[in-house]
């Protein structure tokens, strides 16, 4: 049995999801080789051959993928298909735009949001926003899996000997779809899925100024990213990227401090993995305190600046 992850990186270097995705990929119980298709990624794919585990780094080289475009690399991973019983895609963006394709392509069924590992054909997955976990068993010959990260812990870097790195053909990609061009965000902050600190505001913070005034301070203070609720970022507080949640970004930080959040099931389905949860509300009945380790029953907009002042 031999297993194959399809890497994210950005032609330089992985992707932390890739990590936890390897992770997952060994409890599957076979030799896991990783695959980086882009355009001049030999950083990225060096990277990939010292992650821990790893038996074999397959590495597609053209211009055609050096945007990782879903419609061309599902092309390509299909070609290389017939030699797996897995192949596993972080439940990212990127992760749910191909394998989705790959699934369709190959005919199978996949099974998406992992989060344990249960046997090579059987894992567990979330439903009713983090409610209820499905075990599920798949009979299909080819097993195609997004892998929630937040349920793996990331391999270990820097293996050695590293992984031999193998190139392998690309094949002539579908027409009909072409990189136009991207808008990217900058941010001096850690990547909200990727931060070991997060502090998120909610619907109660009023106002966008008051998100900014009272949020930042304290996400300065813990070197941390910043997070907010479904309807903070309706009400136009925080802009859609920084949204925690169901429809969302899911997170597991070591520290996730709730300011103003009433801890919707919604919300709670992308943060409860974390494994330290800090709860600001004045409502002593909000769910958040549910699943809060710490919890301040207190007016956010003095509790957060004393403990700004205080840090």
């Amino acid at each position: 049995m031999t297993i194959l992850v399809i890497a994210e990186h950005d032609n330089a270097s992985l992707k932390p999801a890739t990590l936890n995705t390897v992770t997952a990929a060994l409890q599957c119980g076979g030799e896991v080789h990783v695959l980086v298709a882009g355009h001049n990624a030999g950083p990225a794919a060096a990277a990939a051959a010292g992650v821990a585990g790893v038996a074999k780094v397959l590495h597609m080289d053209a211009d055609s993928l050096a945007h990782g475009l879903a419609e061309h690399l599902s092309v390509q991973i299909l070609a290389l298909a017939s030699a797996y019983s897995h192949i596993l895609f972080a439940a990212t963006a990127t992760g749910k735009n191909v394998a989705p394709r790959l699934a369709a392509l190959l005919d199978v069924a996949q099974v998406s949001d992992v989060t344990k590992v249960l046997s090579p054909d059987t894992y567990e997955r979330p439903i009713y926003a983090g409610n209820a976990i499905a075990t599920v068993q798949s009979s299909d010959t080819i097993q195609v899996l997004t892998v929630r990260t937040t349920g793996f812990d990331a391999a270990a870097l820097n293996a050695q000997p590293p992984a031999p790195i193998e190139s392998v053909e690309v094949l002539p990609v579908p027409g009909g779809t072409r990189y136009v061009g991207s808008e990217i965000a900058r941010n001096d902050r850690p990547e909200l899925t990727a931060a070991k600190i997060i502090v998120s505001g909610g619907r109660a913070l009023g106002s966008q100024e008051k998100f900014a005034e009272v949020i930042t301070p304290l996400a300065d203070k813990l070197g941390a990213a910043i997070g907010a609720s479904r309807a903070a970022v309706d009400a136009g507080y925080a802009a859609n990227d920084l949204q925690v949640g169901q429809t969302g970004k899911i997170v597991a930080p070591q520290l996730y401090i709730a300011a103003g959040i009433s801890g919707a099931i919604q919300h709670l389905a992308g943060m409860k993995d974390s494994k330290v949860i800090v709860a600001i509300n004045k409502d002593a009945e909000a769910p958040i305190f549910s699943v809060a380790d710490y919890g301040l029953v207190a007016d956010l907009f003095v509790a957060v600046p004393e403990l700004v002042s205080a840090l």
